[in-house]
């Protein structure tokens, strides 16, 4: 019976574990769609889209021997030019919340025709160095593709963060999107820090490509997968936050890996889309 008891502490302890890693990517996939939400004004689905064409650039970069770190010094870069090209041509045309919305699902749906055009619709995973490499603490096993995404979720969450906090650039952000008018009678120059945040947040949206890459097998189709439980994560850690989606992304996952370990895994999605549907009920001015 000791044996008993202390083999269900251990797999239930890794899955605590395995929840918190895949929570960082949940938190590091809503950190830029919660800052374009909160900040920006515009509910970004291609957010989803950059980060699984990303996943595949990696994946082909990689293939060809580059170390899949190392595509993060191309892909970066691409990537914020992508998502600041795309906010010009929204606010060119003064693109309001709602039809940001239809816009970018649309353009999800042509780069997940691009993605089945080049890379077709089979599963792809990518095999690295780093695939198989795991580190042992005791009775817990650390895999490093996913120790990998959480110290970049932690990263770039506490560096947002302070940006928007503590620096000049961060404050007029914040404050543009508490009241455009009265921050451009300050001098606040909304066109070039709106063109900014969203690249950033289009890079943000890479990096995580990159970490799903690392951790799991992919399909074009599977970015819709996603969508349900990230925005889960982003109104629950608030609009516009840098820590909030990290950690509602963690809360999230770790109650997800307690319900697969105590019940069945088919009904892990029950946790956040529950938690979406209670957010939106009891607390809707988070979607506003």
């Amino acid at each position: 019976m000791p044996g008993f008891t202390l083999l269900s502490a251990s797999l239930l302890a890794q899955s605590i574990l395995s929840g918190i890693f895949v929570g960082a990517l949940y938190g590091l996939m809503g950190l830029g769609l919660s800052l374009s939400w909160g900040l920006l004004r515009l509910i970004n689905l291609a957010h989803f889209a950059f980060a699984f064409l990303a996943a595949y650039l990696c994946y082909q970069l990689a293939s060809l021997g580059v170390d899949p770190l190392l595509t993060l010094v191309a892909i970066v870069p691409l990537f914020f030019a992508i998502g600041a090209a795309l906010h010009w041509v929204m606010a060119r045309f003064a693109v309001t919340p709602f039809n940001s919305l239809l816009l970018t699902f649309g353009l999800m749906g042509i780069v997940e025709a691009l993605i089945q055009s080049i890379w077709t619709a089979d599963f792809r995973k990518l095999e690295s160095v780093y695939s198989n490499l795991k580190f042992k603490i005791g009775v817990l096993y650390f895999p490093v593709p996913e120790l990998i995404t959480l110290l970049l979720a932690v990263a770039l969450s506490l560096a947002i963060w302070a940006v928007l906090r503590f620096t000049d650039l961060g404050k007029a952000m914040r404050a543009a999107a508490e009241d455009a008018p009265i921050a451009s009678a300050f001098g606040v120059n909304q066109k070039l820090n709106g063109l900014l945040l969203a690249g950033t947040c289009a890079a943000l949206a890479s990096v995580a490509g990159v970490c799903l890459a690392l951790s799991f097998a992919l399909a074009p189709s599977q970015m819709y997968a996603w969508i349900g439980v990230v925005f889960a994560a982003v109104m629950l850690g608030g609009l516009g936050s840098a820590l909030g989606p990290l950690i509602a992304g963690t809360v999230i996952g770790v109650s997800e890996a307690i319900t697969m370990a105590v019940t069945a895994p088919s009904w892990a999605p029950i946790v956040s889309f529950t938690l979406l549907i209670v957010i939106l009920v009891l607390r809707p001015g988070r979607a506003a």
